[in-house]
């Protein structure tokens, strides 16, 4: 395989044997090369700038870089200053925390999905390649979450009349930031500004009555958009 088409990663996380597993499972694989690795949130932000990596693997709670300990998911920090930097990252979250505060959290920070370090054996090499090819990737169970306990049928019936009110754009536009694309991904996806795919998204969500990207990721779960993701 050519060295183009290999999933560059770089994995973040803080404890050493943790990340040489990771190595050893990600470099096992044919399409996949681990081109770096950080301790601190600090690191990955410098390593990510300095390596352009097609994927990073995030965990949310890292040490501070004196080595003192941090109990805040500062992963998350990196995530927004990663994506601030260099928009077109693409960033996996792999954490113990099981929770909805820290999914949305992962969305709302520009992360691409989130995967459970429990589950890494048998979610992970899905979940990166999803990602890699643009796609948002959740489990199942995180999806529910996201939509609350209510079905996609029964939420998509209630709100059906405000989908219809979003134009044919606008409903592409919605598609393609929920399954993590940025505003420039889109607007070079759509042949648009970013100027104008920041005006469709401002319409769309104002029409939807929504706020964030986590809702908007909601929103496109219940009602199918992503569906066959890209």
């Amino acid at each position: 395989m050519a060295s183009s088409d290999l999933i560059r990663v770089l994995i973040v996380d803080d404890h050493a044997v943790l990340r040489t597993g990771l190595r050893m499972l990600l470099s096992a694989q044919p399409d996949m090369a681990v081109v770096g690795e950080a301790d601190t949130a600090e690191r990955a932000i410098v390593l990510d700038a300095e390596l352009k990596p097609d994927l990073v693997l995030m965990d949310l709670t890292l040490p501070k870089q004196n080595g003192s300990p941090n109990t805040n998911p500062s992963g998350l920090e990196a995530i927004r200053r990663i994506k601030d930097r260099r928009p077109q990252s693409r960033i996996l979250a792999l954490t113990m925390h099981d929770d909805e505060e820290y999914l949305r959290a992962v969305l709302e920070a520009g992360g691409a999905g989130y995967v459970l370090k429990r589950a890494a054996d048998t979610e992970l090499l899905s979940a990166i390649r999803a990602v890699w090819r643009g796609g948002t990737y959740l489990h199942p169970e995180h999806a529910r979450l996201l939509l609350g306990g209510a079905s996609p049928k029964t939420a998509q019936e209630t709100s059906d009349d405000l989908y219809e009110r979003l134009s044919p754009r606008e409903q592409q536009v919605l598609r393609l930031i929920a399954l993590g694309y940025t505003s420039q991904q889109v607007a070079e996806r759509l042949d648009l500004s970013v100027k104008t795919v920041e005006t469709y998204k401002s319409r769309l969500m104002a029409k939807l009555g929504l706020t964030g990207r986590s809702a908007l990721v909601r929103y496109a779960l219940q009602h199918g958009l992503m569906d066959g993701q890209e």
